[in-house]
């Protein structure tokens, strides 16, 4: 049952009061957990859950391992790193301009629509006044044939460009490839417990298949809705780095309904998500790095206190991370050679440091065993 209340509000442009349903703090939290199957495992493949949350954080190789170890039935790492292999799961850079996980037909529709950010990343950022004269539209160019010729890493490529550009800097030539050009990391970088440098080629030539030219921008806002949902148009904006969508969630608008959150701000959902009761039981989970239910909202109160930063630990993704207590960020841990370390930020009630103690387990297992 939906966790809401009824209060009369105005629709902009109705001329009518209309009832608009709010959904509290854990309304919202027990709606984003269930979407990102962390209420219930769900018995899914890795490619199919990949694709149901629009990709996963990868900054930390090993991260999205341990992402879907917290989400899925049965889940083994060999399932996700033979998927990165076989180049159905690539990684790039994408969302907000970071690294995700998606599935190699999502690569092709994203990245088209994600130009922007890492054009407008690169624009601010210190690489582009280090490339002496030379314009970023040719270094582009020449880098993609570097790439395409065969994969290459930063420093590699940017020491062939430094031969055609001498004046500028090495390094920000090579990112200015990276920011500017449709690229993906090539394994062994994404396979689990594997090591080595970042390597990059196109997405078109590592999948063999074009880039979409018309990916359908409504389209990634529905299924953002389904993944991470209810949720603002701010939210959605935090999520992908995009800016001025509201024009296109109006479009949705007749396609979606609408509640408030407790502060009067307008929220979209699609008719037929899953909204539990908030007192529904959140078991306890342990996040990798950089997860994405602590990074795609604008408003992260449905599942952290307000103010709080978001724990980024430096590592690979698979020894370290966050957990979740009742549905919401409660510490960091860490997997060693001792065992596991968990850092509460608050102490534990006994019931709830027991649950995430015997989840810990199965944490080390996984972590070990494979």
């Amino acid at each position: 049952m939906d966790a809401i209340r009824p209060r009369d509000d105005v629709r902009r442009g109705a001329g009518r009061r209309v009832s608009a349903p709010v959904l509290d703090r854990r309304a919202l939290n027990r709606a984003l957990l269930a979407r990102q199957m962390l209420l219930e495992r769900a018995p899914l493949g890795a490619s199919e859950a990949v694709e149901r949350l629009v990709g996963l954080q990868g900054q930390a190789p090993d991260a999205p391992y341990v992402g879907l170890w917290s989400r899925l039935e049965g889940f083994a790492a060999r399932e996700l790193a033979s998927l990165v292999e076989e180049r159905k799961v690539v990684r790039a850079p994408l969302m907000r301009g970071t690294i995700h996980a998606v599935g190699a037909r999502d690569a092709l529709a994203l990245r088209p629509l994600v130009q922007p950010v890492l054009e407008r990343a690169f624009a601010g950022n210190a690489f582009a006044r280090r490339l002496d004269g030379a314009d970023p539209r040719d270094v582009a160019a020449a880098g993609r044939a570097l790439v395409e010729e065969r994969p290459r890493t930063r420093a590699e490529l940017g020491r062939t460009l430094a031969e055609r550009w001498p004046g500028g800097d090495p390094s920000s030539l090579a990112h200015a490839v990276t920011f500017l050009v449709a690229l993906v990391q090539v394994p062994p970088r994404g396979v689990w417990r594997r090591r080595g440098q970042a390597t990059w080629t196109t997405i078109e030539a590592w999948v063999g298949r074009p880039l979409q030219a018309e990916p359908s921008l409504e389209g990634v806002v529905l299924r953002y809705l389904a993944a991470f949902g209810p949720a603002s148009v701010m939210d959605v904006q935090a999520w992908s780095g995009l800016t001025r969508l509201r024009d296109v969630v109006e479009r949705l608008r007749p396609r979606l309904v609408t509640f408030r959150d407790e502060r009067g701000g307008e929220l979209f959902d699609l008719p037929d998500a899953p909204r539990p009761d908030p007192d529904t039981p959140a078991p306890p989970r342990f996040l990798p790095e950089y997860d994405n239910v602590l990074l795609s909202h604008a408003d992260r109160s449905r599942v952290m206190d307000e103010g709080s930063a978001i724990p980024l630990l430096p590592g690979n993704g698979g020894t370290s991370g966050t957990f979740l207590i009742d549905g919401f960020l409660a510490g960091e841990w860490r997997a060693g050679p001792g065992g596991l370390d968990l850092s509460p930020y608050a102490p534990l009630r006994r019931r709830d440091a027991a649950a995430l103690a015997r989840e810990g387990e199965r944490l080390l297992t996984f972590v070990d065993d494979q």
